[in-house]
């Protein structure tokens, strides 16, 4: 994914949690734990301290939800191998 890819990509460096959640396609408010718990980075920003996540650190959330799933993966073919065909190597 690029920034090109992100809605509202013209408009600049930071995305709204509504942005976020479109993105993730995902609601508001999951986009909202997301960073309440700290999972995906962000900022308080303004006045009323709207939540603002910078758009190449949504991109790297992306990417290390692939690289995260594509090791589960990885990891349940590795359960499954028998331990006659390990001991066969």
């Amino acid at each position: 994914m690029t920034a090109q890819d992100i809605p509202s990509a013209g408009l600049g460096r930071f995305l709204t949690l509504v942005d976020v959640a479109e993105v993730l396609n995902i609601s508001a408010s999951q986009a909202y734990a997301l960073v309440r718990t700290g999972e995906l980075p962000a900022i308080k920003v303004g006045g009323n301290g709207r939540w603002r996540v910078e758009r190449e650190l949504l991109e790297r959330y992306i990417e290390d939800k692939y690289e995260e799933n594509r090791r589960r993966g990885l990891w349940h073919q590795a359960e499954y191998a028998s331990v006659s065909e390990l001991s066969a190597l």
